[in-house]
Protein backbone atom coordinates (compact mmCIF):
# COMPACT_ATOMS: atom_id res chain seq x y z
CA UNK A 1 0.00 0.00 0.00
CA UNK A 2 2.90 2.41 0.71
CA UNK A 3 4.94 1.36 -2.32
CA UNK A 4 1.33 2.36 -4.34
CA UNK A 5 0.71 5.78 -2.61
CA UNK A 6 4.44 7.11 -3.42
CA UNK A 7 4.17 5.71 -6.90
CA UNK A 8 0.78 8.06 -6.65
CA UNK A 9 2.62 10.96 -5.42
CA UNK A 10 5.31 10.20 -8.29
CA UNK A 11 2.53 10.42 -11.18
CA UNK A 12 0.81 13.53 -9.46
CA UNK A 13 3.92 15.77 -9.02
CA UNK A 14 5.61 14.00 -12.55
CA UNK A 15 2.53 14.91 -14.60
CA UNK A 16 2.05 18.46 -13.07
CA UNK A 17 5.27 19.00 -13.76
CA UNK A 18 5.46 18.38 -16.97
CA UNK A 19 2.08 19.49 -17.66
CA UNK A 20 3.71 22.99 -16.70
CA UNK A 21 7.35 22.56 -18.67
CA UNK A 22 5.48 21.58 -21.87
CA UNK A 23 2.80 23.91 -21.87
CA UNK A 24 4.26 26.36 -24.58
CA UNK A 25 5.09 23.14 -26.65
CA UNK A 26 1.57 22.06 -25.67
CA UNK A 27 0.10 25.14 -27.15
CA UNK A 28 2.40 25.16 -30.40
CA UNK A 29 1.25 21.42 -31.67
CA UNK A 30 -2.59 22.30 -31.04
CA UNK A 31 -2.30 25.65 -32.97
CA UNK A 32 -0.09 23.61 -35.43
CA UNK A 33 -3.14 20.98 -35.93
CA UNK A 34 -5.99 23.36 -35.68
CA UNK A 35 -4.27 25.26 -38.97
CA UNK A 36 -3.17 22.36 -40.57
CA UNK A 37 -6.48 20.10 -41.00
CA UNK A 38 -9.93 20.57 -40.63
CA UNK A 39 -11.19 18.76 -36.78
CA UNK A 40 -10.58 18.80 -33.41
CA UNK A 41 -7.00 19.22 -31.56
CA UNK A 42 -7.67 15.91 -28.88
CA UNK A 43 -8.61 12.78 -29.86
CA UNK A 44 -10.11 10.45 -27.21
CA UNK A 45 -10.40 6.74 -27.79
CA UNK A 46 -12.08 3.92 -24.98
CA UNK A 47 -9.23 1.96 -23.78
CA UNK A 48 -9.22 -0.92 -20.74
CA UNK A 49 -7.52 0.94 -17.36
CA UNK A 50 -7.26 -0.89 -14.89
CA UNK A 51 -9.15 -4.10 -14.40
CA UNK A 52 -10.74 -3.89 -17.70
CA UNK A 53 -12.67 -0.44 -16.69
CA UNK A 54 -12.83 1.54 -19.84
CA UNK A 55 -11.61 5.33 -19.94
CA UNK A 56 -11.07 7.63 -22.48
CA UNK A 57 -7.34 8.75 -23.03
CA UNK A 58 -6.32 11.63 -24.47
CA UNK A 59 -3.63 12.45 -27.83
CA UNK A 60 -3.34 14.97 -30.01
CA UNK A 61 -5.40 14.50 -33.14
CA UNK A 62 -2.75 12.65 -35.77
CA UNK A 63 -5.60 11.77 -38.56
CA UNK A 64 -7.33 13.52 -40.91
CA UNK A 65 -11.40 13.81 -39.73
CA UNK A 66 -13.40 10.48 -40.13
CA UNK A 67 -10.33 8.34 -40.24
CA UNK A 68 -11.76 5.58 -37.89
CA UNK A 69 -14.27 4.90 -40.69
CA UNK A 70 -11.57 4.21 -43.10
CA UNK A 71 -10.27 1.38 -40.59
CA UNK A 72 -11.45 -1.20 -42.05
CA UNK A 73 -11.01 -0.73 -45.35
CA UNK A 74 -7.25 -0.83 -44.66
CA UNK A 75 -7.23 -4.17 -42.26
CA UNK A 76 -5.98 -5.98 -44.89
CA UNK A 77 -2.87 -3.95 -44.68
CA UNK A 78 -2.30 -4.02 -41.13
CA UNK A 79 1.29 -4.55 -40.04
CA UNK A 80 0.95 -6.38 -36.90
CA UNK A 81 -0.96 -8.84 -35.04
CA UNK A 82 -2.62 -9.19 -32.20
CA UNK A 83 -5.26 -6.29 -30.72
CA UNK A 84 -3.10 -4.06 -32.22
CA UNK A 85 -3.50 -2.01 -36.08
CA UNK A 86 -0.22 -0.70 -37.13
CA UNK A 87 0.48 0.07 -40.72
CA UNK A 88 3.94 2.24 -41.04
CA UNK A 89 2.75 4.51 -43.62
CA UNK A 90 -1.26 4.80 -42.97
CA UNK A 91 -2.35 7.21 -45.55
CA UNK A 92 -4.85 8.76 -42.56
CA UNK A 93 -2.28 10.52 -40.80
CA UNK A 94 -1.47 14.13 -41.56
CA UNK A 95 2.01 15.67 -42.30
CA UNK A 96 1.91 17.21 -38.56
CA UNK A 97 0.68 13.90 -37.48
CA UNK A 98 3.46 12.38 -38.53
CA UNK A 99 6.34 14.59 -37.37
CA UNK A 100 4.11 13.96 -33.66
CA UNK A 101 4.18 10.11 -33.25
CA UNK A 102 7.87 10.32 -34.68
CA UNK A 103 8.96 12.10 -31.70
CA UNK A 104 6.16 10.91 -29.38
CA UNK A 105 4.89 14.34 -29.09
CA UNK A 106 1.39 13.06 -29.74
CA UNK A 107 1.07 11.62 -26.15
CA UNK A 108 1.20 14.44 -23.63
CA UNK A 109 -2.46 14.89 -23.44
CA UNK A 110 -1.97 11.28 -21.59
CA UNK A 111 -0.08 13.24 -18.56
CA UNK A 112 -3.79 14.48 -17.79
CA UNK A 113 -5.40 11.22 -17.79
CA UNK A 114 -2.56 10.59 -15.51
CA UNK A 115 -3.34 13.29 -13.41
CA UNK A 116 -6.79 12.24 -12.74
CA UNK A 117 -5.45 8.88 -11.96
CA UNK A 118 -6.98 7.09 -15.00
CA UNK A 119 -3.34 6.08 -16.23
CA UNK A 120 0.14 6.14 -14.50
CA UNK A 121 3.60 7.61 -16.18
CA UNK A 122 4.62 3.68 -15.83
CA UNK A 123 3.03 0.87 -16.70
CA UNK A 124 1.18 -1.44 -19.61
CA UNK A 125 0.51 0.88 -22.48
CA UNK A 126 -3.83 0.98 -22.46
CA UNK A 127 -5.14 -0.54 -25.69
CA UNK A 128 -8.15 -0.68 -27.31
CA UNK A 129 -11.52 -1.54 -24.74
CA UNK A 130 -11.64 -5.02 -26.54
CA UNK A 131 -8.75 -6.11 -24.50
CA UNK A 132 -10.73 -6.27 -21.27
CA UNK A 133 -11.97 -9.32 -23.23
CA UNK A 134 -8.57 -11.13 -22.30
CA UNK A 135 -8.45 -14.75 -21.10
CA UNK A 136 -5.39 -16.33 -19.85
CA UNK A 137 -1.84 -14.65 -18.76
CA UNK A 138 -2.29 -12.09 -20.66
CA UNK A 139 -5.29 -10.49 -18.66
CA UNK A 140 -3.14 -9.94 -15.79
CA UNK A 141 -2.10 -6.69 -17.60
CA UNK A 142 -4.84 -4.93 -16.71
CA UNK A 143 -3.97 -5.78 -13.05
CA UNK A 144 -2.06 -2.49 -12.75
CA UNK A 145 -2.86 1.03 -14.29
CA UNK A 146 -1.51 1.56 -17.56
CA UNK A 147 1.01 3.86 -18.29
CA UNK A 148 2.56 6.77 -20.19
CA UNK A 149 5.57 4.80 -20.98
CA UNK A 150 6.58 1.15 -20.44
CA UNK A 151 9.07 -1.93 -21.13
CA UNK A 152 7.55 -2.21 -24.54
CA UNK A 153 8.30 2.06 -24.92
CA UNK A 154 11.52 1.14 -24.41
CA UNK A 155 12.10 -2.30 -26.18
CA UNK A 156 11.03 -1.52 -29.87
CA UNK A 157 7.46 0.06 -29.56
CA UNK A 158 5.81 -1.01 -32.93
CA UNK A 159 8.33 -3.12 -34.31
CA UNK A 160 7.89 -5.80 -31.23
CA UNK A 161 5.28 -8.44 -32.40
CA UNK A 162 1.94 -8.59 -30.22
CA UNK A 163 3.65 -11.48 -28.48
CA UNK A 164 6.42 -9.53 -27.58
CA UNK A 165 4.66 -7.30 -26.13
CA UNK A 166 2.69 -9.14 -23.98
CA UNK A 167 5.45 -10.61 -22.39
CA UNK A 168 6.96 -7.51 -21.58
CA UNK A 169 4.26 -6.02 -19.92
CA UNK A 170 3.59 -9.36 -17.72
CA UNK A 171 7.28 -8.98 -16.98
CA UNK A 172 6.66 -5.77 -15.67
CA UNK A 173 3.30 -6.78 -13.76
CA UNK A 174 5.32 -9.51 -11.71
CA UNK A 175 8.46 -7.37 -11.34
CA UNK A 176 7.13 -3.71 -10.80
CA UNK A 177 9.06 -1.75 -8.23
CA UNK A 178 9.43 1.82 -7.60
CA UNK A 179 13.02 1.01 -9.23
CA UNK A 180 12.04 -0.61 -12.33
CA UNK A 181 9.35 2.58 -12.82
CA UNK A 182 13.08 5.32 -12.39
CA UNK A 183 14.89 2.65 -14.73
CA UNK A 184 11.83 3.21 -17.23
CA UNK A 185 11.54 6.50 -17.35
CA UNK A 186 15.38 6.82 -17.56
CA UNK A 187 15.56 5.10 -20.68
CA UNK A 188 12.67 6.75 -22.35
CA UNK A 189 13.88 10.01 -23.11
CA UNK A 190 16.89 8.26 -25.39
CA UNK A 191 13.87 5.98 -26.91
CA UNK A 192 11.83 8.71 -27.23
CA UNK A 193 14.73 11.10 -28.60
CA UNK A 194 15.88 8.53 -31.51
CA UNK A 195 12.22 7.13 -32.57
CA UNK A 196 12.54 3.73 -32.61
CA UNK A 197 10.35 2.10 -33.79
CA UNK A 198 8.10 5.07 -33.61
CA UNK A 199 5.43 5.28 -36.51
Amino acid sequence: MRVMLVKRFIDVVGSLALLLLTAPLITVIGVAIAATSPGGVLFRQARAGHNGRPFKMLKFRTMRAGADAQRDALAACNETNGHLFKLRDDPRITPVGRLLRRLSLDELPQLINVLRGEMSLVGPRPLPLNDSDYTGPARARLSVLPGLTGLWQISGRSDLPWEDMVRLDLHYVKHRSLGLDLAILVRTIPAVLTARGAH
